[in-house]
């Protein structure tokens, strides 16, 4: 091969590669090659980072120490202290204009077939009422091609001008006939050109490696030149489930792979001086998506590429579970100033995904129109490109307690809960609010049990009954935290006590019995010497809780800055996310604004659990909230996890209808994930975290999967939920739904 210019150290002793193909450097010794991706040492394979600037010497660093992922030393957004939108290029699909100059634009994608024209203009007008920007068709093959063009014609004759976006997979000859009537071409670099990964663990030499690049750019080209003639935009989205076996064999199914095979196309486009396309890195996992946008702004960075994003979570699913997997991913990366259009992919019809992605579009803009953010602070500790939690020290059981205080948090993330003295009046009925297990009317803790209640007001010392209804949990090990005040007036015995960092330094907390257990609130953006005092309290948990009513200060900043200063200091406790939410705040905002403020903390692994508080909503609702929230940033599972596509015109079912269907009978398996897909178009991979697959195999038909082996073919329709049920249990993880009492 071609040694590319630049400095290399002559042996690579520093550089060690592993079976997930990552380069990993030992040494600070630097590696710089001018754009050459691969190096051979010793029959190894190493990734190495290319770099387009000869003048500028790119310093590469493990991402956390150990780490076998190498960076570059650059920040993956403009700002780590505030949100800062990232600067970009504009891009013109049809008339509407995409970057950092311009709003964030809102997408959805059709269900219809596409060769049903009527249905799809029919679509396509109702979102674009609902006041979508861009709506994307699904395009398989010819016939699809042809009615395009008829479906574009009739939206123009209806003065419909949103710009039409087809959706390409293994099909370059339609993305050629299709890019002379849509507005921008979506191709899926792990299998435009190259065939569906067959998940084998391929060895290739230099030579095949090249030989395969110069394939892709052979079927790559004609489509580049054409969008250039017609003006047309492209969006490179690669998705975590569909790389290609070549591309796995290098990098694993990582983050680092979906760059690079973004990278690829990308490459092939500037060579051919066309600039009009962006990117996406989707995966139905949102810390994995997270870290993959993350990678590609930082190797862009490198490159001093200021190409666009498209943001998604693929296959969120349905309901609340979709919109608190998509918050979490599209609404971390808003948090620090990333993407310029997001789509919210929700098993539901098309045009109710646009609501929702607003809500996410209209909370990133305003965070980057006011900059919000706290005073400027060192980061050190947060792991931006590989997950690692921060593990805050459970409560040990201290002698002469007359409780058991372990319980009160959860190792794998907490659940709590403010309630009011009013729900304390039906105890059974609170009991089962909180999930508790009811025998003979007593309460014990289960799997999805609320751990900690917070009470602002104590029962009267003269109210037996709700004493003794606060009692029975506490019993159970359930905290209750209540404030000082309270606690000081009409102790309640056992309650853990809240206090703030002013009560703390004048003291008061001394009046209370030796050995109460407390809890501190804090809004992490004080001054450093007023949260020095930590330093000599015992406290059982802190509750970081800024209010988000706070125009100019953001609550993610003040967490991390918060978290930095602990770390700093080597306080190792345990850090509850406390959101109040006013009185009227609409559903969709509370999921959504709490998978932005608080799963942007725990998909870096900060945080151990949450406390969300709205007066005005049902328990019930509060809890799964929380409990989704856990669950989406891949912390606590609680119930059964389903990878479900959106749908479009490729699905070979009712989704919406089978999906509930399979809900209905599966949803009490906690650590099973199911994934429930109209078609297999993204690839099993798109599966790649789930147990067992239930997908569109032929019209009718379903073929059912183990992993990403399929395992059944062509089994009706009508028999298929009941099979899918029938390997859960050849594969020992089904167990009987629990019986109501």
């Amino acid at each position: 091969m071609a040694m590319a210019s630049g400095a290399v150290p002559a042996s690579f002793s520093g550089l060690k590669s592993r079976d997930s193909g990552l380069g990993f450097v030992k040494s600070m010794d630097f590696v710089r090659i001018s754009d050459q991706q691969r190096v051979r040492s010793h029959r190894k394979k190493i990734t190495v980072i290319r770099n387009c600037k000869p003048a500028s010497e790119i310093e590469l660093k493990p991402a956390s120490e150990g780490s076998p992922l190498l960076v570059p030393r650059q920040k993956y957004c403009e700002s780590l202290h505030k949100t800062v939108r990232r600067k970009t290029r504009t891009v013109m699909v049809g008339n509407v204009a995409l970057g950092s100059e311009h709003p964030i634009r809102i997408q959805t994608m059709t269900t219809s077939d596409t060769k049903d024209v009527a249905g799809t203009v029919e679509q396509v007008m109702k979102i674009a009422d609902k006041g979508a920007d861009l709506v994307r068709i699904t395009v398989q093959g010819k016939r699809e091609a042809d009615a395009c063009f008829e479906i574009k014609n009739s939206l123009v004759q209806k003065n419909y001008n949103i710009p039409l976006v087809a959706d390409i997979h293994f099909a370059p000859s339609v993305a050629l006939r299709v890019a002379e009537c849509f507005d921008k071409i979506r191709v899926n670099p792990g299998n435009f050109a190259d065939r569906r990964a067959q998940f084998e663990q391929i060895e290739y030499t230099e030579e095949e490696y090249q030989k395969e690049l110069e394939h892709i750019e052979q079927v790559f080209t004609p489509l580049v030149e054409k969008c250039k003639k017609y003006g047309r935009a492209m969006r490179i989205g690669t998705n975590h489930g569909s790389l290609s076996d070549r591309i796995m064999s290098y990098h694993g199914d990582s983050p680092r792979g979906m760059v690079e095979s973004a990278f690829e196309f990308a490459r092939i486009c500037r060579k051919l001086d066309f600039h009009n396309f962006v990117f996406s890195m989707k995966a139905s996992n949102p810390v994995i998506m997270v870290q993959a946008y993350r990678l590609l702004i930082a190797e862009m960075n490198v490159q001093g590429w200021d190409y666009p994003l498209h943001l998604g979570v693929t296959e969120a699913g349905e309901g609340e579970d979709g919109r608190m997997k998509s918050a979490i991913g599209i609404g971390t990366l808003l948090q620090d100033g990333l993407g310029d259009t997001i789509r919210v992919s929700l098993t539901e019809p098309p045009e109710e995904e646009i609501d929702p992605c607003r809500r996410l579009a209209n909370l990133g803009m305003r965070a980057a129109e006011l900059q919000k953010g706290v005073a400027p602070f060192e980061e050190k500790h947060r792991h931006y490109f590989d997950f690692q939690r921060r593990s805050g020290q459970l409560p040990m059981q201290k002698e002469g307690e007359e409780v058991d205080y372990r319980g009160v948090l959860h190792r794998d993330g907490s659940v709590l809960m403010s309630v009011s003295l009013n729900q304390l009046k039906a105890p059974e009925n609170f009991y089962r609010s909180l999930a508790t297990k009811l025998v003979l009317g007593m309460p014990f803790k289960d799997l999805a049990t609320v751990d900690t209640i917070l009470l602002r007001e104590l029962p009267p010392v003269d109210d037996a009954d709700a004493r003794l209804a606060l009692k029975r949990l506490i019993d159970v090990s359930m905290g209750v935290i209540t404030p000082l005040s309270e606690q000081l007036t009409k102790p309640l015995p056992n309650a853990m006590v809240l206090v703030n960092l002013k009560e703390l330094s004048s003291g008061a907390h001394m009046l209370l019995p030796e050995g109460t257990r407390l809890v501190v609130s804090l809004r992490g953006d004080e001054p450093y010497k007023d949260l020095e005092i930590l330093k000599s309290v015992d406290a059982t948990m802190l509750l970081h809780n800024l209010p988000l009513n706070e125009e100019k200060t953001s609550r993610v900043h003040a967490a991390r800055r918060l978290f930095e200063y602990l770390q700093e200091n080597a306080l190792t406790f345990p850090v509850i996310h406390h959101l109040q939410f006013p009185d009227g705040t609409h559903r969709d905002d509370l999921v959504i604004g709490a998978g932005t403020n608080a799963g942007a903390l725990l998909v870096d692994g900060l945080g151990d659990g949450v406390l969300l508080e709205a007066p005005d909503q049902d328990l019930e609702f509060l809890r799964n909230t929380s409990f989704n929230l856990l669950q989406g940033c891949r912390m606590r599972n609680t119930k059964t996890e389903y990878v479900s596509c959106p749908s479009c015109g490729r699905t070979l079912f009712d989704l919406q209808e089978i999906s509930a269907e399979i809900r209905e009978k599966t949803s009490h398996l906690p650590g099973v994930s199911i994934a429930i897909m109209g078609c297999i178009v993204n690839g099993p991979g798109e599966m790649a975290d789930a147990d067992f697959g239930y997908v569109g195999g032929a019209p009718g038909k379903i073929d059912l999967y183990v992993g990403k082996t399929v395992v059944k073919r062509a089994i009706a329709m009508e028999q298929a939920t009941d099979a899918l049920i029938q390997l859960i249990k050849d594969h020992g993880r089904w167990v009987d739904p629990p019986a109501e009492e």
